[in-house]
């Protein structure tokens, strides 16, 4: 049986010039506080979302591009392997 519902990660790999911009979507997207946000963000590549459906990572990636990082999703990997 073949699992339509694969989970996604959202990755930061850089946040770009606007670093502070980008803090606040980590923020907003992870409901950190504003020092574990920013601790993220300069700590790259990181999750910033895992194990999330891909609409709800492509949307991470999205805001996180429109603040002005470089960020991609990911496809979780079988824990079993």
């Amino acid at each position: 049986m073949v699992c339509d519902d694969v989970p996604h990660d959202a990755l930061l790999t850089d946040p770009g010039v606007r670093v502070m911009d980008v803090v606040q979507v980590v923020r907003r997207l992870t409901g950190l506080s504003l020092w574990r946000s920013q601790d993220l963000a300069t700590q790259v590549p990181a999750v910033v979302l895992a194990c999330v459906p891909e609409e709800d990572a492509a949307a991470a990636v999205s805001a996180l591009r429109d603040a002005g990082a470089r960020a991609e999703t990911r496809e979780r990997q079988d824990p079993d392997s």
